[in-house]
């Protein structure tokens, strides 16, 4: 791999230069808009791994989500605690699969392909998602990229299409105890992923 110096670094980013590099960078971060076009990926080997190259087609977006969990207003009539609804409430979504709809509805032309983590903060966590013009003539003579120009993959992201959309659904899993995500939680009554205690 050509860029193996770049991934040894982000392994362990907190122990080598990238943690310097990153705590400059983030002043600025802070201060731009939550979606933001890029010209080239922050960690390029990790953007390579997912299936991007630097041709005319292919768009970077790095994108801000909020962090902490899901958090509902109390309600004002009577309740016991345990029906109140407000503690302990988890989102099913990823903060990934969030930062990628995120992206899509901000860039409805385009299609996204894949994801990834580039840095967080005690408030925020940033990933860049990398995005698709599956109408764009280059592309299309791609023959490794344009099975993304076909209609059946358009808006894969909000259909749970994408690696983290299928982590969501519980389709990582194969084998035993898998037999209910199959072909979908709603086609199993939803009886497919467990609730963790």
């Amino acid at each position: 791999m050509a860029y193996k110096y770049i991934a040894k670094a982000w392994k362990r980013p907190k122990d080598t230069y990238v943690r310097e590099l990153m705590w400059q960078r983030l002043i600025e971060w802070r201060r731009q808009p939550a979606i933001v076009r890029i010209e080239k990926p922050t960690r390029l080997d990790r953007a390579r791994k997912l299936g991007y190259k630097a041709k005319q087609g292919f768009v970077v977006v790095r994108v801000r989500v909020r962090r902490g969990g899901l958090s509902r207003p109390r309600p004002r009539s009577g309740r016991r605690p345990k029906r109140m609804g407000v503690a302990k409430l988890k989102v099913a979504k990823s903060l990934r699969l969030i930062a990628e709809e995120k992206a899509a509805r901000k860039f409805p032309n385009l299609e996204v392909l894949n994801s990834y983590w580039v840095w967080e903060d005690g408030r925020y966590k940033w990933f860049e998602v990398i995005m698709v013009d599956p109408h764009h003539p280059a592309i299309k003579a791609d023959k490794n990229i344009n099975w993304i120009c076909r209609g059946v993959h358009r808006g894969r992201v909000f259909r749970g299409l994408t690696s983290a959309g299928k982590k969501m659904r519980g389709l990582r899993h194969k084998g035993r105890g898998a037999e209910k995500v199959r072909p979908s939680r709603r086609a199993a009554r939803k009886r497919g992923k467990k609730k963790k205690k």
